[in-house]
């Protein structure tokens, strides 16, 4: 019930290119984190087991109360909250040394005092782990997102809120942009019948479920026609670069 092509699924094979990607972030920050770890946004806990044995403490949330008892029950060490968000309500100033939130500010409404509560809960000098897509990398409109930013964008807002700010990227090797571009004619093929432009003129709550569809169908579609490179993409295909407008993804640090 989880599996959405908004969200992907590491059972599912044609969403493997999606879900090393969604995963590269959380092996990436798994050599930088420790202590208290709050992550904003916990999902269906993909980077939980990445993370469990380099923290000493850790904490998620996010609004989905079957999934938070189901994670509690994966992992009694750890606490999850079902949490509306924001704010991070109850949690405690200055409080984690660490917090992470990976795809999730683009679902976010609110999305400046978003980033003063994960600024609220850090202790003076912890930090910040943010991802989310890349505006300019983005093949149609997503009806999920709220938002989507460009890189100064994103960097702009945050340093209203950190004292520091550093603006990084994730990216792929041509085997993850070989990916991307059939990806990209699959979803011109969908998006041509489009002759009204409704993706970006209907409320987005109405088109989640079509696109969703959609979504689903194209990756199947690439699967089918290009298996071997689908299945062949591993988390090491992606890599931090020091160019984020020219990336998938955001990878920013915001330094409290």
């Amino acid at each position: 019930m989880y599996k959405t092509t908004e969200i992907a699924s590491s059972e599912i094979p044609s969403d493997n290119p999606v879900h090393q990607r969604l995963l590269f972030p959380y092996q990436h920050v798994s050599q930088l984190v420790g202590g208290n770890v709050l992550e904003i946004g916990c999902g269906t806990g993909r980077g939980v087991a990445v993370l469990a044995d380099k923290v000493s403490a850790y904490t998620g949330v996010d609004k989905n109360t079957e999934l938070m008892a189901s994670l509690s029950a994966t992992y009694p060490d750890f606490k999850f909250i079902d949490m509306f968000l924001p704010p991070l309500k109850d949690l405690p100033d200055n409080h984690f040394d660490f917090v992470i939130t990976f795809q999730v500010i683009e679902h976010i409404e609110n999305d400046a005092f978003f980033l003063q509560e994960a600024a609220r809960v850090l202790k003076p000098g912890g930090k910040l782990y943010l991802t989310t897509v890349n505006r300019d990398f983005s093949l149609s409109r997503n009806p999920w997102h709220v938002r989507e930013y460009l890189a100064n964008e994103l960097g702009d807002l945050m340093k209203k809120y950190f004292s520091e700010v550093i603006m990084e990227g994730v990216h792929g090797n041509q085997k993850v942009m070989d990916y991307y571009e059939a990806n990209k004619k699959s979803v011109k093929k969908i998006t041509r019948f489009d002759i009204f432009n409704l993706q970006y003129r209907l409320p987005r709550t109405w088109l989640q479920v079509p696109y969703d569809i959609a979504n689903r169908l194209s990756r199947l579609s690439i699967s089918k026609s290009s298996n071997d490179l689908v299945n062949s993409i591993q988390v090491d295909d992606y890599f931090l670069s020091d160019k984020p407008a020219e990336s998938l993804d955001f990878f920013y640090t915001g330094i409290k």
